[in-house]
């Protein structure tokens, strides 16, 4: 595995890259996480035969990190992720995506499903199913309070930075100490945490009867994995995703939270592996 520098899409990526041949493979962390959350997976896919990239996506990349949360809309992220699969000589390739990675990767399928093989989500279910348990769904709409705060200029840099950090240190309980190290590496640089926390200002929201407007039934082979404890993602979405799946669709259930790779991390990686393996010829 190595760290390198990648151009797309007029800004300079951190990546971690791993594999010498075979398919392709994009991996998306989510927030607040880097690219360091695949460390395993890419391991895994480079012994496997296949090429990874993981980069530090927008906000997060120091050479990517443009100001205003009108630069963070899906529609922008998702541009990153074909601009990079380019870069990398991908024609198609397979997507994974986690958390905000995930919203990221949903919307990668809705407007590129010719470029992307297979797709798999972790914890964060179609967009549609999602918005529909905000809308309507007392349970989610709980769950979901902390979007307005983070939604705040300001106001969760501040309460996140507070005393050396510790509060966002708090967040990553599921991580071992040299992970927490990696992201605050990141996280702390100048205009990270905002880069970060751009993505919920400037993202799609799912509250919104717009957010009907950039999703589509899915045809592309997609397999979900989502943690029954996930405090931020109840049942309802996952449940009302389903009937926007079209093509191959499997779910899977764990009995953990919302940072699955962490938690579970020889079971969600033999999930995925076992996901691409079963579509890896197919464009």
């Amino acid at each position: 595995m190595e760290l390198v520098d990648i151009e797309a899409n007029g800004f300079t990526f951190t990546c971690r890259r791993a594999g010498k041949a075979g398919p392709g493979v994009i991996l998306l962390h989510g927030f607040p996480e880097t690219s360091h959350m695949w460390t395993p997976l890419l391991e895994r896919l480079a012994t496997a035969g296949y090429r990874a990239l993981a980069p530090d996506q927008r906000g997060y990349s120091s050479g990517a990190r443009p100001e205003g949360a009108e630069n963070y809309h899906y529609q922008h992220l998702a541009a990153d992720v074909i601009a990079l699969a380019d870069a990398e000589g991908f024609e198609t390739f397979h997507l994974v995506g986690h958390d905000h990675g995930a919203g990221v990767g949903w919307s990668c399928v809705f407007d590129h499903p010719e470029r992307v093989m297979s797709w798999c989500a972790l914890s964060v279910p179609h967009i549609a199913g999602f918005a529909d348990a905000i809308r309507n769904d007392p349970d989610q709409q709980e769950r979901s309070q902390y979007i307005q705060f983070f939604q705040q200029p300001g106001a969760a840099e501040a309460q996140f930075s507070a005393n050396d950090f510790e509060p966002l240190r708090g967040v990553w309980g599921a991580s071992d100490p040299q992970e927490v190290d990696a992201y605050l590496e990141v996280l702390t640089q100048p205009g990270a945490l905002t880069g970060a926390l751009n993505w919920y200002r400037g993202s799609l929201n799912l509250d919104q009867e717009s957010a009907a407007d950039r999703v589509r039934d899915v045809s592309t082979p997609t397999l979900l994995i989502w943690g029954n404890q996930d405090r931020a993602i109840g049942r309802t979405g996952v449940e009302k995703g389903e009937q926007y799946m079209k093509g191959p669709y499997r779910f899977v259930e764990l009995d953990a939270g919302h940072w699955l790779i962490q938690e579970e991390t020889e079971r969600v990686c033999s999930e995925i592996m076992d996901h691409l393996e079963r579509y890896a010829g197919k464009a």
